[in-house]
């Protein structure tokens, strides 16, 4: 790869990013463009700004965005339209952030006249997969720096030490080491590594953040209201709230009711495993009502077509693959389908659980008339079943006829 001219990096001011920050001065002694992304991770920003003016960058190469509505209107909500879940568990809350922060590296880097951009993740994650392809989908000829791909800094003594010689300040928790490592966003929070390496141990208390444990709950049982439109939350309690603040509020209840835990062991992209904590409050609680007011919209065909097409669209994303054709190709068959999704559900949240109790909407589907177990006054006529089922049977006797001529 050709020396790069100027390299955007993305930045969050903390210990290793800003290593990497100096060391591509030092390495490609080109001229280097900060971008730190507000994407809710709940941390002041302006150290960001602070640190990197320190590490020489001037005032006009350092940008700061808050991003938090465009990441939840534009890349959760879709997401959450088609109920994705990476292996049946996970809500995706790392992965869907990563396609945005490069789409504004490579806005960025066009703006400035960039020919690179940097990212800060291992050679060992996802993240390094999901940052680069969402780079070249989008700007086929950009160049990728990858610091932890080329360096020797292979030990945390090693980057502190860099970090000395170079005089970039490190907290003194950096100084040994971390009891693990987090990433946050407004969908969740993501912890691994160190003391969570080993899945047979289970995960100190302290290691959660945004959620209360639901043994430690509060007692009484809290009820909520939620109102969608198209298959996307609008309000809360009939209270319309921005796409950003609804998932604010909502992790603010559920974190208090122990809600949106998960400890899981997955399988990474790179191909091996690696276990994670996972928060995501208010995430669990919209996948719920999501489901709830699909379950009287949404006609069976469609909402078995989905739940087909889910694990797929899950998989792309969690791979990195949110520019794909493919992934917009399913995009726009689950948003078809979320054409009648719009009324009101009900939840019960009560100890890290929370359910629909109740839901309605102009557009339903469900009849009263013709489920009730009362007189249906004509609605259905139950003789009708009899063909219905003698049609269905046909191939399966035919299949017993052979076996029982054959045995």
């Amino acid at each position: 790869m050709a020396m790069p001219k100027k390299i955007v990096l993305a930045y969050s001011g903390g210990l290793d990013t800003s290593i990497i920050l100096k060391w591509l001065q030092i390495e490609y002694g080109c001229e280097v463009v900060t971008f730190t992304a507000d994407l809710g991770q709940g941390e002041e920003l302006a150290p960001a700004r602070k640190k990197a003016e320190l590490l020489g960058i001037s005032p006009e190469n350092i940008y700061i965005e808050d991003i938090r509505e465009e990441f939840v209107k534009d890349f959760v909500f879709p997401m959450f339209r088609a109920n994705a879940l990476y292996e049946g568990l996970y809500l995706l809350g790392t992965s869907i952030a990563r396609p945005l922060i490069s789409k504004r590296l490579i806005e960025i880097a066009h703006e400035v006249g960039a020919d690179a951009i940097a990212h800060g993740a291992t050679g060992k994650g996802n993240d390094q997969v999901r940052f680069e392809l969402s780079a070249y989908a989008l700007d086929p000829d950009i160049k990728v720096v990858a610091p932890w791909r080329e360096w020797n800094l292979s030990s945390r003594s090693k980057l502190i030490e860099f970090a000395e010689k170079h005089q970039i300040p490190i907290s003194k928790d950096k100084r040994g080491e971390a009891p693990f490592s987090v990433d946050a966003n407004l969908l969740h929070t993501s912890s691994e590594g160190k003391v969570l390496e080993d899945p047979s141990k289970e995960a100190p208390e302290y290691v959660y953040q945004r959620t209360v444990s639901p043994e430690e709950a509060v007692d009484k049982p809290e009820f909520i209201e939620i109102g969608f439109c198209k298959g996307d939350p609008i309000s809360i309690n009939n209270k319309e709230l921005s796409p950003a603040n609804l998932l604010k509020e909502l992790n603010t209840i559920g974190g208090r009711h122990g809600v949106g835990r998960l400890d899981l062991v997955e399988g990474r992209f790179v191909g091996m495993k690696s276990r994670g904590i996972y928060e995501t409050p208010g995430g669990t609680i919209l996948i719920e009502a999501h489901r709830g007011i699909e379950q009287i919209t949404l006609d069976r065909g469609a909402s078995h077509l989905k739940d087909q097409l889910m694990p797929q669209y899950a998989e792309l994303i969690y791979n990195g693959f949110w520019f794909s054709p493919e992934r917009e190709m399913l995009q726009a068959a689950i948003d078809k389908s979320q054409e009648y999704v719009t009324g009101h559900v009900r939840l019960k949240l009560y100890k890290g659980a929370v359910r629909t109790v109740s839901r309605w909407s102009k557009y339903t589907l469900y009849s009263e008339e013709h489920v009730t177990f009362e007189d249906d006054a004509g609605a259905y006529d139950q003789k009708d079943a009899a063909g219905f089922i003698k049609l269905n049977a046909l191939r399966l006797k035919l299949i017993a006829m052979r076996n029982k001529r054959n045995t």
